[in-house]
């Protein structure tokens, strides 16, 4: 197939050419659930498009009048005779000044494997291997689309409501925001967020579970968020780093990111971690990021 395809948007006024979000990802990682998700919120949504007609696809919402103002698009592996044609028409879209958005749903491999083996199904790519030998050349195949997304949202322990809620979160609004951040606390011994952009370590600082009278308590407790802002070092990293992450927002905004995963961690994601989050939230939201705080492992222990 062709790959010659352009959007003559010279002709056609800036107002005219749809909002575009490209949607892919991992295989039972819940796709169909966002794209779901963006038709309830009214946008057009197109499943499985080559990746070769998307221009095509813009193009023609650019001609509808206004009918076509927001245009969804799943790109998977079941086009993957199409898929190496996905970057030159990211280029094009670009060359063209339209406007797009790539949503990446991502999760753990035993998940994937546990909703694969629950509806009795093969992956797309095993061939005549295993489940997992699938899961593999899917995570290779996707690589580099990934590291390109704008949002990354890891499924592994979401349920369809939550996913549902999290899309929502980002596009049911009518106006977007230039940046929104999550600022997630997590333990070490859980595993790093795999959707994080940013990852910082708290576990340089003493651990308020060796102080007996603080064990039982998380980070949102005030005498604990007070034991950890008043250790060495602790102000001075949280005014340091706030500083860093303006650069990065900043450069974030210039090149057209609207979301950022900050995750923050300790050994076990109950204070320290938990204490630094509320408080590097608090600097974001204070220079006018909208952000959102998630504490991933609090409670787990």
């Amino acid at each position: 197939m062709s790959t010659g395809t352009t959007i003559e948007t010279a002709a056609l006024p800036d107002a005219a050419i749809p909002e575009l979000v490209i949607i892919s990802g991992m295989s039972g990682a819940g796709r169909s659930t966002a794209a779901k998700c963006l038709e309830d919120l009214g946008w057009f949504v197109v499943d499985n498009l080559p990746p070769a007609l998307i221009p095509t696809m813009v193009e023609l919402g650019a001609r509808s009048q206004g009918n076509v103002a927001r245009i969804a698009v799943v790109v998977d592996v079941r086009g993957r005779r199409f898929f190496d044609n996905l970057r030159e028409s990211l280029a094009d879209l670009e060359a063209r000044h339209v406007t797009r958005r790539i949503v990446f749903l991502e999760s753990s491999d035993d998940a994937l494997v546990r909703r694969f083996e629950s509806v009795r199904r093969p992956h797309p790519l095993q061939g005549d291997g295993r489940i997992v030998d699938g899961i593999a050349a899917e995570r290779e195949l996707l690589r580099e689309l990934r590291g390109d997304a704008d949002l990354v949202i890891d499924t592994s322990s979401l349920n369809v409501h939550e996913l549902r809620a999290k899309m929502d979160a980002r596009f049911a609004g009518e106006e977007e925001p230039e940046l929104r951040a999550t600022v997630m606390s997590f333990g070490f011994k859980y595993g790093l967020p795999v959707d994080a952009d940013l990852v910082v370590d708290m576990r340089f600082l003493p651990n308020p579970h060796w102080v007996p009278e603080l064990r039982p308590f998380t980070g949102l407790n005030e005498e604990v968020s007070s034991y950890v802002l008043n250790q060495p070092g602790a102000k001075e990293f949280l005014d340091r780093y706030a500083e860093l992450l303006q650069l990065v927002a900043a450069g974030y905004r210039r090149e057209g990111k609207r979301y950022v995963t900050i995750a923050v961690g300790c050994t076990g994601g109950k204070h320290r971690s938990v204490a630094m989050s509320e408080k590097l939230a608090a600097r974001l939201a204070a220079e006018g990021v909208e952000t959102v705080v998630v504490h991933r492992d609090m409670g787990r222990e």
